[in-house]
């Protein structure tokens, strides 16, 4: 739970929330945690090494640190622990930007900020295209 915690925040220095939702927000740890449980299996330890390692550069709990020291780990990481980082921020991308069904993009966040219409999701019960719940 406390991996998810500090991941939810590198999430969202990388997607913050504004006048749209953030990373956080939109589910894109639910998308991470279904991927890494089968497509990015291969990638699990670099994210425990690399969520261990923000936590500590960050003085122990990255989620409780100020924005501040946050921001200075994401730069420490960016030189440190580059490998992790490239995976987190593509990793976030997709689920932020990708199709609510792989676990991401809540409510068609990302796709609203955008102005796309979101789309039913396949397997689904009708959903309202104006609001992207089922109706």
């Amino acid at each position: 739970m406390a991996e998810a915690r500090t991941l939810a925040a590198i999430c969202e220095q990388i997607i913050p929330a504004d006048e749209s939702p953030g990373a956080a927000w939109a589910g894109v740890v639910k998308y991470i945690d279904r991927q890494l449980a089968v497509k990015f299996h291969d990638h699990i330890q670099t994210y425990r090494a690399g969520i261990a390692l923000a936590d500590t550069m960050a003085g122990g709990d990255f989620t409780t640190a100020g924005g501040a020291k946050q921001l200075e780990t994401m730069q420490r990481l960016e030189k440190e622990a580059k490998p992790f980082l490239d995976q987190v921020i593509a990793h976030t991308m997709q689920g932020f930007y990708g199709n609510p069904r792989h676990g991401g993009n809540r409510e068609f966040a990302s796709w609203r900020m955008l102005g796309i219409s979101p789309l039913p999701v396949r397997g689904r019960d009708q959903y309202d295209l104006t609001s992207g719940k089922r109706s």
